[in-house]
């Protein structure tokens, strides 16, 4: 009797020993798959973190560049005020010098000649003219510009004038020349900080993207070394029943177990039945006593 009853808990045990065998290996491939996946989250993560940094050094150095193009504006800005300041000395004071100078015997002055041209021109914009009258407007206007061309060449036979006049253009191209570099390194600053603004905001975009691949590999790496600990766990048990096996087909007891209190058999069959573990102790000494 009682030997029919260890054989039943025998294949019992064989069948929870299969079982245990079956868990440890689908939780060392679930392991597997997740550790995988791990090793893949964090090349991804690298892969985010690397691109980030390059071009965050990327978007620095548009910055420090837009910086100094931006310093370079204010100087240009500071020559430009400069010039135009020193343009508008040496206009009045050619104009000036002009004034003075007597022209000809007969000669209307440039300044009066300039007037008329400017009433002549205003005229010609505004008013609605005739075909013979726009001939004459335009004829008069040709003979304006020749006289103040010609008292233009008089007046710079004065080496003061001539002098005055060389200065006024020197002034004017100086002006004109700072004035286009403060647009061109403005326009340079600014495609300069669109770089920059860009790149920012591609690395924002790069550190969410790893971030998130972050919180990920950790969820993986938890679920990882759980499924680790569930293949031990599982492997643990595969031992403790080929322990009870080996007990149960007449391994031998140590002998530090030859004074313990051998269980009863019914007890035994008892916990073998409800799922329980039994210790290789409990059925070395139930082997030892002869009711296995």
């Amino acid at each position: 009797m009682g030997g029919a009853r260890l054989t039943d808990a025998s294949e019992d045990l064989e069948r929870k020993r299969a079982e245990s065998n079956s868990r440890a290996d689908e939780f060392r491939a679930l392991r597997d798959r997740l550790n995988s996946e791990s090793r893949a989250r964090a090349e991804e993560r690298a892969q985010h973190v690397d691109e980030l940094r390059a071009k965050s050094a990327e978007a620095q150095d548009h910055r420090r560049h837009r910086d100094e193009l931006n310093e370079e504006v204010r100087e240009a800005k500071r020559l430009r005020e400069e010039w135009n300041r020193k343009l508008q000395e040496t206009s009045d004071r050619a104009a000036e010098l002009k004034r003075l100078r007597t022209p000809r015997a007969g000669a209307i002055p440039v300044w009066r000649l300039r007037k008329e041209l400017k009433e002549l021109e205003f005229r010609h914009m505004t008013s609605a003219l005739t075909g013979d009258q726009e001939k004459r407007l335009i004829e008069e206007m040709k003979r304006l510009q020749g006289a103040i061309r010609s008292q233009e060449e008089e007046l710079r036979q004065d080496p003061e004038i001539e002098k005055a006049t060389v200065l006024l253009e020197e002034a004017r191209t100086e002006a004109e020349k700072h004035h286009a570099a403060v647009g061109r390194l403005a326009e340079e600053a600014q495609r300069e900080h669109e770089s920059m603004v860009r790149l920012y905001e591609e690395v924002d975009e790069l550190r969410r993207k790893a971030d998130e691949v972050q919180t990920r590999l950790i969820e993986v790496k938890t679920q990882a070394d759980d499924a680790h600990r569930s293949h031990i766990a599982s492997i643990e048990e595969v031992r403790d029943i080929e322990k009870l096996l080996y007990a149960a087909r007449g391994g031998n007891a140590p002998a530090s177990w030859a004074d313990a209190e051998p269980p009863r058999e019914e007890d035994f069959l008892a916990r073998l039945k409800k799922g329980e573990k039994v210790s290789t102790e409990d059925l070395l000494e139930l082997q030892k006593s002869g009711r296995a």
